[in-house]
């Protein structure tokens, strides 16, 4: 792949393009975060590159993940929701989706920020680890596991710790390139 060293999951164009570009560096953007929660949440039992796949589609399903759009979608429009075959179908991943919306904005209305109520779970910077391969890189955390806690002590849905540390990692609140990736000091 050119020659240059990446993580080994990011074999495919879309993942390549994924892992160089965007897998791993913080965001402070609210909007993004709330991107990346719904998407993080719509993978569960799938593969990552089948949710890249459908990225356009929810970003147009879902108002561009506008959490404030979200909030106020009514059942009519998530059964429409339901018949897009751009989305995953799951009844359950997309009602959650406008449950956290809600739950989204009332953490905004209470740190200022979804970003301010995020980032102290790994104090306020990346963690960066050291992995050597991808199989040291653990599913879950100590951080994970408070964060899922909290939301879904918040009301959260589908925000089990596996799939708060997949979010962690895609929004840089960890940094888990593998230190042979050239992403790993980027």
């Amino acid at each position: 792949m050119n020659g240059i060293q990446r993580c080994d999951w990011a074999r495919t164009p879309l993942a390549i393009a994924y892992h160089d570009n965007e897998w791993g560096v913080p965001v402070h953007d609210d909007v993004v975060l709330f991107e990346f929660l719904t998407l993080e949440g719509a993978q569960a039992g799938l593969s990552w590159e089948t949710i890249l796949k459908k990225r356009d589609a929810y970003r147009a399903a879902f108002a561009s993940f506008d959490p404030a759009r979200v909030a106020r979608f009514t059942p009519a429009r998530i059964e429409r929701l339901l018949l897009n075959p751009g989305i995953v179908r799951n009844r359950l991943k997309v009602v959650s989706t406008v449950t956290n919306a809600k739950a989204f904005l009332r953490i905004q209305r209470e740190f200022g920020s979804f970003d301010a109520y995020v980032w102290p779970f790994v104090g306020g910077s990346p963690r960066v680890n050291r992995w050597r391969t991808l199989a040291e890189i653990p599913a879950r955390t100590a951080e994970s596991d408070a964060l899922s806690r909290d939301l879904l002590r918040r009301d959260f849905k589908f925000v089990g710790s596996t799939i708060c540390y997949a979010f962690m990692q895609a929004v840089g609140l960890v940094n888990d390139h593998t230190v042979d990736c050239f992403r790993y000091r980027s």
